[in-house]
């Protein structure tokens, strides 16, 4: 089965991180600093569209010098790598060993996407991935299309595993099976209205929840 995996907050514990560059971005550019919660709600999209829902008065330019400056922070801040939640790194190899095909769906640029593969031994259990710079941002679903059409696995027979309403709504749109994360950006109430096979609270529950999915297939 082909298992795609949000990363930021799904995977990676990197949603603290996140906050604390787009508020020391917002210094740096001089711009009034959102709160916590209003920046934990755009992670998962696509840096400059997340930039102008939190700024709607800035312009495109605007936007990029913005994002500039997060992008400078975030580096500098990702000298210390962020770690995997508990029990990723189990089991995804347990999902591999079982037959999987295991892809990324992210919001984070290609350039950012390699950053922090360099660093983390389970980029190897990935076959594929998109970023949020080569395609559409979520919660349009094309990225999950085309990692779907590379595979020739109909959507119907996949399932997108995200932390946020916009990895679910872009499953949702093209009716592939998805599962939340309680412990991610948003909460359980946002997750459940995109009508998940299940939201977890602990990344290992995905292992039988996959086989029970499977089953029915």
């Amino acid at each position: 089965m082909l298992i795609i995996f949000d990363l930021d907050g799904t995977i990676l514990d990197s949603s603290d991180k996140i906050v604390f560059c787009m508020q020391q971005g917002a210094r740096d550019f001089g711009v009034a600093v959102r709160d916590a919660e209003e920046i934990r709600n755009i992670i998962g999209l696509e840096l400059s569209l997340a930039i102008a829902f939190l700024y709607p008065e800035l312009n495109k330019l605007a936007i990029e010098e913005m994002r500039a400056c997060y992008v400078r922070c975030f580096i500098e801040a990702d000298r210390q790598p962020c770690q995997l939640f508990s029990g990723v790194e189990a089991a995804l190899q347990a999902l591999k060993v079982a037959g999987h095909d295991l892809c990324v769906a992210t919001g984070k640029s290609r350039r950012g996407l390699d950053r922090v593969f360099a660093g983390l031994e389970i980029s190897k259990l990935f076959s594929g991935s998109r970023c949020a710079d080569e395609t559409a941002s979520k919660p349009d679903p094309l990225m999950l299309h085309q990692l779907c059409a590379e595979r020739s696995v109909d959507p119907s027979r996949a399932v997108m595993v995200g932390d946020t309403e916009y990895d679910l709504e872009m499953a949702s749109r093209i009716a592939m099976p998805r599962v939340g994360v309680s412990y991610g950006a948003h909460s359980v109430e946002r997750l459940m209205r995109w009508e998940p096979l299940s939201v977890v609270d602990e990344f290992s529950a995905l292992l039988p929840l996959i086989e029970v999915h499977q089953a029915r297939l």
